[in-house]
């Protein structure tokens, strides 16, 4: 019998190495993550039986069972599911065989307990075995197969895997304990343990008799469905527990959601949102992570078709009785059923987080967890946009705190027709930003728009309640209908005239050619003393860096934008009187593109010409010293 040694992928070497050498508070976790994958596999093969009934013919009431043995100082898991074979023991335990492992490996703080609380989220369970055990051993057989194969590891960087002769379907985990977990041979221990964590699990887990004072095997979770249950049966710490469960979680559920819909389509929903970000919300996979049930049999562990990507962090289980047990996953996709099971459920979530909403200070909680995630469904659902945008909150610059957009409406000037915004990195960047000075100084109140999704969505929602949404980084700033607060008569604005303005416009133009779309004076600007606006229709300067971004690309292909100056500026007023006695001139030349490039580093770009820049200025500071 050959026997077969190989070495651990990198990223579970990783793993291993917080799992092996540090000590865990919360160690007890190993059980609940073999016992949950345990299940995973008997509700596969009752999947699969469905349409090969012969696979379970032999042995059809599937159960987790827990052997121990003092002697042997061992621990002994034991499922009679769908099992592995040679290749998916390789697979499944020797390496993490889904994306999103860097990110994961990045994520992991040093902080021991802190980061073995995140090994479950990420599906990875089965290594904390190693934080109880100093040998790991796996026997299983593939149902319908007759080879068994036997899987071992110290978890010190290589595993052997062997024939197994006469290991019959399903899988057996074998953990010899180290000496300071040998309270897990303890009967009251594994009790606990399952009280705790499985009791909810849907299949029995046994505790087998004769090393624990009792002769008889004892079922130690009660092996119900938990969402089969009345609601009024069921207490918030089995609530809790099961979504602990079914979520990989260790933080408490921020809402849950629990109702049967009756009608021409029966099914029971049972979700959750968790209070804490799951590690995977912004994988480019956007997986779900909702179980599809018909008649308690596991249809779908991850089924994308019951909710939208854009509510991928809602945890838990759907159960329909009218689903036909024979469906199979790619018939999911296009079932009319699951259909209309995801349109109830969109509806009751968006309906459940409207109550919700009521409470400002939670709500503003989940609101900085999951807000970026829900507001993709302005981009991506029509359908749901205004239901979306009511829950909506932004920051503004009228507010510390982010606002509804309620909130704005209530506050919005006389005169005002239009809810105006601005998108940049940061909100505290863009308080900064010059194109607000218009605005502030009429008492306008602008949402700050940071998350990159924002860039995408207000291209396509016109509207919110009948008032347009309005960039004030593109196109002309229409001001007029609305004065500033602390205004002057025109007589006394200090502004050059307008013969001045015209010919520096002209200079400017014609000095700075195609590396502008055009120069005109700003109605934005009251301090600052230019910027640089995106034209009608054109992609805004945040979202073309953005794109860049993504494609790898450098800054000095970004396109032409219109240069705002403020005819009000002391600087400008200067220029505008040189411009008028002189046509042109090397100093001239230089303040345009001094103006240009100040206004392309306010935008967080960089000069077109660093080296003409840092030229320019240092004649500049050479004549203001002179």
């Amino acid at each position: 019998m050959t026997e077969e040694k190989m070495t651990f992928q990198a990223e579970v070497n990783n793993l291993l190495d917080i799992v092996v050498n540090s000590l865990y508070s919360q160690r007890d976790i190993f059980l609940r993550e073999l016992i949950s994958n345990a299940s995973d596999a008997c509700d596969k093969l009752r999947y699969e039986a469905l349409t090969k009934p012969e696979l379970i013919a032999e042995n059809s009431t599937l159960a987790v069972r827990l052997q121990t043995d003092r002697d042997a100082g061992t621990l002994v898991i034991t499922d009679n599911g769908i099992g592995m074979s040679r290749d998916e023991l390789v697979t499944n335990l020797g390496t993490i065989a889904r994306s999103g492992t860097s990110e994961f490996l990045k994520s992991l703080s040093g902080d021991a307990r802190k980061d073995i609380t995140q090994i479950g989220q990420f599906g990875v369970g089965f290594y904390s075995a190693f934080m109880v055990a100093d040998r790991v051993e796996v026997v299983s057989c593939k149902a319908g197969s007759e080879q068994g194969w036997k899987w071992s590891s110290d978890g010190r960087g290589s595993f052997t895997v062997t024939e197994a002769p006469g290991a019959t379907r399903g899988t057996v985990i074998t953990l010899h304990l180290k000496e300071e977990a040998k309270e897990f041979l303890e009967g009251w221990t594994l009790r606990k343990v399952v009280k705790s964590y499985s009791e909810h699990i849907g299949l029995p887990v046994i505790l087998v008799g004769g090393n624990d004072g009792k002769s008889d095997d004892e079922t130690l979770n009660t092996a119900s469905a938990l969402w089969t249950l009345n609601r009024n049966d069921i207490t918030e710490d089995q609530y809790k527990d099961f979504y602990q469960h079914v979520a990989h979680a260790f933080d408490t559920p921020w809402m849950t959601t629990h109702y049967r819909a009756e009608g021409t389509l029966e099914y029971t929903a049972l979700l959750f949102v968790p209070s804490e970000k799951p590690l995977d919300l912004f994988e480019p996979s956007r997986r779900q992570h909702v179980k599809l049930y018909a008649n308690r049999v596991l249809i779908s562990d991850s089924c994308e078709e019951l909710l939208p990507a854009w509510l991928r962090f809602v945890r838990g289980v759907v159960d329909s009785a009218d689903l036909p047990l024979n469906v199979s996953r790619e018939m999911l996709q296009n079932n009319p059923m699951v259909s209309k099971i995801r349109t109830g459920l969109v509806k009751r979530l968006l309906a459940d987080l409207g109550k919700k909403a009521n409470d400002t200070d939670g709500w503003l909680t989940f609101w900085k967890t999951f807000g970026p995630v829900l507001k993709e469904g302005l981009y991506e659902d029509f359908e749901r946009r205004n239901d979306i945008l009511e829950l909506a909150c932004f920051h503004s610059t009228a507010s510390d705190t982010p606002v509804s957009l309620t909130q704005y409406l209530e506050r919005m000037k006389d005169g005002q027709e239009a809810i105006y915004f601005i998108t940049g990195d940061s909100a505290e960047a863009l308080r900064k930003s010059p194109q607000l000075e218009g605005y502030l100084a009429r008492g306008i109140e602008v949402l700050l728009l940071s998350d990159p999704i924002d860039e995408f969505w207000t291209g396509m929602v016109p509207s919110f309640r009948d008032k347009p949404f309005r960039s004030v980084s593109s196109g002309t700033a229409d001001l007029d209908a609305i004065a500033c607060e602390d205004s002057k008569p025109d007589e006394e604005k200090n502004v050059p005239p307008t013969d001045q303005m015209d010919r520096l416009v002209a200079l400017l133009k014609g000095t700075l050619g195609d590396k502008v779309k055009d120069v005109r004076p700003s109605s934005r600007l009251t301090t600052s003393v230019c910027c640089l606006v995106s034209d009608e229709g054109q992609m805004s300067i945040h979202l073309e860096r953005l794109m860049r971004q993504h494609r790898g690309e450098k800054t000095d292909g970004a396109a032409a934008r219109v240069l705002e100056i403020n005819p009000g500026h002391a600087l400008i007023r200067s220029l505008a009187a040189r411009a008028n006695a002189e046509t042109t001139s090397p100093a001239l030349e230089d303040a345009a593109f001094l103006l240009l490039d100040q206004a392309r580093i306010v935008e967080g770009e960089l000069p077109i010409d660093p080296a003409a820049f840092a030229g320019r200025m240092a004649r500049l500071m050479e004549q203001g010293l002179g």
